[in-house]
């Protein structure tokens, strides 16, 4: 009876914490809120899964040590590598919608988290002449007793790690990302990501009737959403003016 218990509240803490939580991590809230004092990850500051003084951390660049993970180990990293790592860094620790790709096996992991093959590709571009000593980042690092991370292989540009944006994205952290087949239905870690995350979320709960049609109109209905979205962002460029 105890062992059913302690299952269920198991059970209970996975499906909460995928539907409406915060992922599990030693930074993480128990649930998204405000946190309008952030420095970094400010897309997230209206509902935010981090506290305001974890972004300190990423705040001056160049960006050293994340807790206890350094990102200089193969030297600093350039501005614009930088940029699309704190991206990264901001979505898993602070994005109230982390959860919803929970990892089944791991509470404070994600899995499989849709990026735009655009996103990838630019992110590749950023760092490609940037050096680095692990192709994952989450299992290839050695850490010693103070739980640091270091290299146990030579450092190499990213272009010889990795081939493309593509393979980049789906083996830099494990099994966290994978490219989207879709240009609209990903997420970019810009506010066009609320546009995306509606109609993923609607697309999910069509999947048990594995309709084709019903795939392709949120795709359509995803890009109307976003051309329209860009018009209106466009016309308060021009109001600025």
């Amino acid at each position: 009876m105890l062992r059913f218990v302690i299952t269920l509240l198991a059970v209970i803490t996975s499906s909460t914490c995928q539907n409406y939580g915060c992922l599990e991590g030693d930074t993480q809230k128990l649930k998204p809120g405000p946190e309008p004092n952030m420095q970094e990850c400010t897309l997230y500051s209206k509902s935010s899964c981090c506290y305001a003084d974890f972004t300190e951390q990423l705040a001056h660049s160049p960006v050293i040590k994340v807790s206890d993970s350094y990102w200089n180990r193969c030297g600093q990293l350039s501005k614009s590598c930088e940029d699309f790592t704190k991206k990264i860094e901001c979505f898993y620790r602070c994005s109230p919608d982390a959860a919803r790709w929970i990892h089944p096996n791991d509470t404070a992991a994600i899995r499989a988290v849709p990026l735009c093959q655009s996103f990838c590709d630019d992110w590749y571009e950023a760092c490609k002449d940037d050096s680095i000593c692990v192709r994952n980042w989450l299992t290839d690092w050695e850490w010693d007793e103070s739980g640091e991370n270091h290299c146990n292989n030579k450092c190499i540009p990213y272009r010889e790690m990795y081939a493309n944006g593509t393979d980049m994205c789906q083996s830099m952290w494990g099994e966290s990302f994978k490219v989207s087949e879709s240009s609209c239905l990903c997420l970019q870690m810009n506010k066009k990501d609320s546009i995306a995350i509606k109609y993923l979320l609607s697309k999910s709960s069509e999947e048990s009737s594995s309709s084709s049609s019903s795939s392709s109109s949120e795709e359509r209905a995803c890009q109307n959403k976003l051309l329209k979205f860009e018009k209106q962002k466009q016309k308060k460029g021009e109001q600025t003016r």
